[in-house]
């Protein structure tokens, strides 16, 4: 693809990865940065499993975010994926963000994590989010901190979910950015396919509704998908858990729990598609399916 001019100025682009500890809120800050919900959302760590791309795009440049799963110590071959893709991004990209919880200072897995990123060539910013939480004066003595640890290309204090500092930090991180093509159309905010946004927004209305035992052992997967004459899109979705005990509590009593993660992530896929949406899920038990390496591959799990 040709690069891009648009006027007297020369068209920026590149990728940037946001890594960190679980439950820190990347998946927060790429869905505010790009302005619409391509990532799950969930008080539940380590839900992100896959790279999630979000693409922004201003006249003159493109940031093409790369949300990774949290990086922690694996328990298990799903968790051994998630760590491997986190970390393998970083010799991706242009750049970097590493996102922290800036309301529970420095804990052993930020240092992991800043030892890696020690590895880096490209630039690497701190993003302290969630500043929100804590007082205006605990910030500086906490940059401090993290200053001693690391060479910051830039250190900017956020809050994802409030949005505040976030077009400061788009700001700042294009003028990192090398000169470029532009990868994706202007009103592209992913590369991943509807699937598995729909799949995404599933899984996050039943990490919503359901018991800690619940939120590892579920993966969904779109069947079907087709629209029909009269504009409505037919969605069939398989949701797959562990153990036979596990579907009992995903279907709820007499089928609630069920309806009500449908009718939930119905709309979400609805304000996605801008259809109207007629969506069936089904439930299925698929044992240990976290461990097994072919299972992990069938439902988009890849390493390579």
């Amino acid at each position: 693809m040709s690069q891009k001019s648009t006027g007297s100025k020369k068209f920026h682009s590149g990728f940037v990865a946001i890594v960190g500890r679980p439950n820190v809120g990347k998946s927060t800050l790429i869905n505010e940065m790009i302005g619409q919900k391509i990532a799950i959302m969930s008080d539940k760590a380590q839900t992100t499993r896959n790279k999630i791309h979000g693409v922004y795009t201003k006249e003159n440049s493109q940031i093409v975010f790369l949300d990774t799963p949290g990086i922690h110590k694996p328990t298990s071959k799903l968790g051994d994926f998630m760590v491997k893709s986190a970390i393998g991004t970083l010799g991706e990209v242009d750049a970097a963000l590493f996102l922290i919880d800036a309301s529970e200072g420095i804990g052993g897995g930020d240092r992991f994590i800043i030892e890696a990123l020690k590895k880096v060539k490209t630039p690497v910013f701190l993003i302290m989010n969630k500043i929100d939480k804590i007082h205006p004066e605990l910030l500086l003595p906490l940059i401090v901190k993290y200053k001693d640890l690391h060479d910051w290309a830039e250190v900017i204090p956020i809050s994802a979910l409030q949005g505040n500092n976030i077009n400061t930090l788009l700001e700042v991180l294009t003028g990192y950015l090398p000169e470029g093509p532009q990868y994706y159309p202007a009103d592209q905010v992913t590369d991943h396919p509807e699937q598995f946004v729909c799949a995404e927004l599933i899984r996050e209305k039943i990490l919503h509704s359901t018991r800690e035992e619940i939120p590892h052992s579920i993966a969904v997967a779109i069947e079907s998908m087709k629209a029909q004459e009269n504009g409505v899109v037919n969605i069939g979705a398989i949701i797959y858990v562990e153990r036979d005990s596990q579907k009992g509590i995903v279907i709820g009593k007499q089928g609630a729990l069920l309806k009500e993660v449908g009718r939930q992530a119905r709309r979400d896929i609805e304000t996605l598609l801008g259809s109207r949406v007629f969506l069936e899920l089904w439930v299925k038990v698929k044992k240990d399916w976290r461990n097994q390496e072919r299972v992990l591959k069938d439902l988009g799990f890849r390493n390579d």
